[in-house]
């Protein structure tokens, strides 16, 4: 009798303590679960820093240019010796133009002249892309023929290279590309502040180029441009109508299923896929100019319908049932419901997932590689169907560069489509924020 209630009385207590184990157990696997996801997010973290700490410590330093200060001499015996300008203006065209800044150089390094191995090493300090620079300004203005003028001309790459730290010059002579005679000159001109670095502004004015010190993503930044353009135009109104359709007008049957099917499933097709189906129907069949914009700018489009068409569905859905029976109660036709009432209360959603959309297109680069606009394209294009490339295939085709001062420039570019991107994302979030309603 003394046993059984003992083993009574003890009876609550050992349930109370299982209890007690069981919520602390429940309480550890909770805060287990927490530290995995803080853990997660810390690993996440530390990735993208580790990424974005790559791409800026190797692309800061192209945003700054290495230049040298020189009076140029634009003698007249140099661009127009036998004075034919007049009847034959290409003749400014091929002066040698180099020469001149050279000149203007070994004058103000104080070097001999008549001594030819000197003379050629002065001019290895100097950009080849001098030529173009100088002949524009005497085109532009052939009243400066004769006349002696200041100019900021850029140095080579490997001075650049050389300045920017990028280059050990603690080797032999013989291994590097900078000779010791022109390191003297090159401190002795930074001494005199004759050469410093400025402001890249040709990164994102010139085209394409051989030299690392001209080259520049103008023509690339343009070419996304009018690619986005013909995105937006067309992905927009087609993705919106066809969500529109199937999500408001279309009856639920097996053809309906389907296409709901495929959209989702086009979703996750890798975008090499739509280059190969640009370069087939937009190129081989319909004919159109290889490595133009508008080829671009439709296989784009064709890959970021499936997204606007997904966001906006999703959109529509959100609008509250209550919405549509109050509007068709006050006696609004069906079409009246959607344009009047549910589509302006989902354009928040639509607008998000249009920039979302477009986002991805900007950084896509498979597709655009099947179709040419891999091309080297130096002059900026006037229209779509001109030769043009993408601010991703610039940043592709400087990555398998050879030279040295093109992996500065890479990362630069990676950098500024970052600062593209990020653009577009934060502005689809605060859009977001200041019109979305909540129900």
């Amino acid at each position: 009798m003394s046993d059984a209630v003992y083993k009574g009385g003890n009876a609550p207590r050992a349930a109370a303590a299982r209890r007690d184990i069981g919520i602390k157990k429940r309480y550890a696997a909770e805060q287990r679960f927490r530290m995995y996801g803080v853990a997660a997010i810390a690993v996440g973290l530390f990735f993208l820093a580790a990424l974005l700490w790559s791409v800026v410590s190797n692309g800061y330093t192209a945003f700054w240019q290495t230049s040298i200060n020189l009076d140029v001499n634009f003698a007249e015996s140099v661009i127009d010796p036998n004075g034919e300008r007049a009847t034959d203006p290409n003749k400014l065209l091929t002066a040698n133009y180099p020469k001149l800044a050279t000149e203007a150089l070994v004058a103000k390094l104080g070097v001999d002249p008549e001594n030819r191995k000197l003379v050629r090493e002065v001019g290895g300090l100097i950009s080849n892309g001098v030529r173009t620079q100088l002949r524009d300004m005497v085109v532009s203005d052939p009243a400066i023929i004769g006349t002696t003028r200041n100019v900021w001309v850029l140095a080579s790459g490997d001075v650049d290279s050389a300045v920017k730290g990028q280059v050990n010059l603690e080797v032999d002579e013989s291994r590097r590309k900078v000779s010791d005679q022109q390191l003297t000159w090159i401190r002795t001109m930074e001494a005199d502040g004759v050469l410093e670095q400025r402001f890249n502004t040709g990164l994102f004015t010139r085209g394409a180029s051989s030299r690392p010190e001209t080259a520049g993503m103008g023509v690339a930044i343009v070419g996304s441009l009018y690619m986005m353009m013909i995105v937006l135009l067309l992905a927009l109104p087609i993705g919106v109508a066809a969500s529109i359709y199937l999500e408001e007008f279309a009856p639920q049957n097996k053809l309906t299923d389907l296409i709901e099917v495929n959209i989702n499933n086009l979703a996750a097709v890798p975008s090499i896929v739509f280059g190969l189906l640009g370069l087939a129907v937009f190129i081989n069949f319909m004919h159109l100019p290889r490595s133009a914009s508008l080829v671009g700018g439709l296989v784009l489009t064709l890959m970021t319908l499936p997204t606007i068409i997904i966001a906006t569905r999703a959109a529509l859905r959100a609008v509250p049932p209550s919405i549509r029976a109050a509007a068709l109660g006050l006696g609004a036709s069906r079409t009246q419901t959607v344009f009047h009432h549910v589509l302006p209360l989902a354009a928040p959603g639509i607008l998000t997932g249009t920039i979302i959309g477009l986002a991805q297109a900007l950084g896509e680069t498979a597709p655009l590689l099947l179709i040419g606009m891999v091309a080297f394209v130096a002059d900026y294009p006037t229209s779509p169907l001109d030769p043009a490339t993408a601010l991703p295939v610039q940043i592709y085709m400087w990555a398998n560069e050879a030279e040295r001062a093109f992996v500065e420039r890479t990362s630069g570019a990676i950098m500024v489509l970052l600062l593209f991107l990020a653009v577009m994302n934060i502005t689809a979030i605060i859009l977001r924020r200041r019109v979305e309603r909540r129900w």
